[in-house]
């Protein structure tokens, strides 16, 4: 393997910015936010991580051995699943494209026409799973769950990942960007994520969880009136308390300092408002690399709930479907240990000319059924208007 380098014929000029160019079916991996863009390019090295439990632990541990190996400044990209029911695959590419990539612009007209949405669990049958939530609550049995559905997209011609991920870019400006593809080679996963898990740059780690959702308007006033009415809400204020708490602990054992903010505040993609805060803080000297402190925060209650194995038995108890790399883990981590990895949330499955969307919603004291599957359909909504679906009840 080569040292990583950046490729010169791509230091200027909009058209040559546009990363997805790059990506190749069927080992492919493109990563970008707003200030910065990674495209595997050449041959990879293929990093198995096979199904079952620890999975992202055991992901950190082959791809830290396989950095090891590489002479110069290797990078690690891919994604992982959400609790290791699947195989994944990280790629150790022989060069990496990194350039500063155009955002948003006009989103390009897709090359397909939908013709059929089919939603697993129904609505009806996501609120009868949230009712059953909501009585495991009641019995202390949890204190939050996140429970998903799942929407099926049929179109009349071959969905274009790399087509799909610039109208995610377009669309949802300042998100990570992935366009991944998955093992086997059959599918590839895309998408635009709002939510940083971890990122490290030397010895600063930051985090910036997400949990309390709602939809936007595009009259403003109307919009900072749903933002302030977020803001105050009590059960949004409790299940995303519960988040950033988690995260907060789990982060601390790397860190000599940590900061976190005193309450939660407002940020915003094109068509959602979320509660966050922000987690900074300097770690150890002997702290490990970027996905190793993924794989202690891995899932968060953002994604799955607490206590976190609780949780998960209720999620495979209430959900009928695998969620394989929905609510899992993309990003990228190098030599140095720097990295970063985001959840992959607002993503769509793409095979052929159907694409699966998922979307979830954070089940705890106080939830109303109708109410949470309301949330499922705004978040439903970033993935559908991508695939060039204005969208309707789901």
């Amino acid at each position: 393997m080569s040292a990583v380098r950046p490729a010169p014929d791509l230091a200027s000029g909009a058209a040559q910015r546009d990363l997805f160019e790059w990506y190749t079916s069927g080992t492919g991996v493109v990563l970008q936010r707003h200030d910065y863009g990674l495209a595997a390019a050449g041959d990879s090295r293929a990093i198995h991580v096979p199904a079952g439990p620890n999975h992202v632990h055991r992901a950190a541990s082959l791809a830290s051995e396989a950095l090891d190996e590489t002479p110069g400044l290797g990078v690690v990209m891919g994604a992982l699943p959400f609790d290791g029911t699947c195989e994944a695959i990280l790629r150790l590419p022989e060069r990496v494209i990194r350039v500063v990539p155009s955002h948003g612009g006009v989103a390009p007209q897709p090359g397909w026409t939908v013709t059929d949405l089919v939603p697993d669990p129904l609505p009806t049958e996501y609120e009868a799973a949230v009712e059953r939530a909501l009585v495991a609550i009641d019995a202390g049995e949890v204190e939050k769950v996140v429970l998903a559905r799942t929407l099926q997209v049929k179109a009349d011609a071959l969905i274009d990942p790399r087509l799909l991920a610039r109208r995610f870019n377009a669309g949802e400006r300042g998100s990570f960007v992935f366009l991944v593809a998955l093992p086997g080679g059959a599918s590839t996963l895309v998408g635009a994520s709002p939510e940083l898990v971890v990122r490290r740059r030397g010895r600063k780690v930051f985090s910036d969880p997400l949990a309390g959702t709602a939809r936007r308007s595009q009259d403003r006033t109307r919009d900072r009136e749903i933002a302030r009415q977020l803001l105050e809400a009590v059960k949004e204020q409790r299940e995303h308390r519960l988040v950033a708490e988690a995260v907060a602990d789990a982060l601390t054992p790397f860190c000599s300092n940590l900061v976190v903010d005193s309450e939660a505040g407002l940020t915003s993609t094109a068509t959602l408002w979320h509660l966050h805060t922000a987690i900074k803080g300097t770690l150890k000297p002997d702290a490990p690399d970027a996905l190793t402190i993924a794989a202690a925060l891995h899932p968060t209650p953002a994604v799955c709930g607490t206590p976190q194995a609780a949780a998960a038995a209720l999620i495979t108890r209430l959900e009928p479907f695998d969620r394989r790399f929905f609510a899992g883990l993309v990003g990228w981590v190098d030599t140095l240990g720097d990295g970063e990895w985001a959840l992959t949330l607002r993503c769509a499955e793409v095979s052929g000319s159907t694409a699966r969307l998922h979307a979830g919603a954070g089940i705890v004291a106080g939830s109303e059924p109708a109410m949470e599957d309301l949330e499922t359909e705004a978040k439903f909504g970033v993935g559908l208007r991508a695939l060039g679906v204005e969208p309707d009840r789901v």
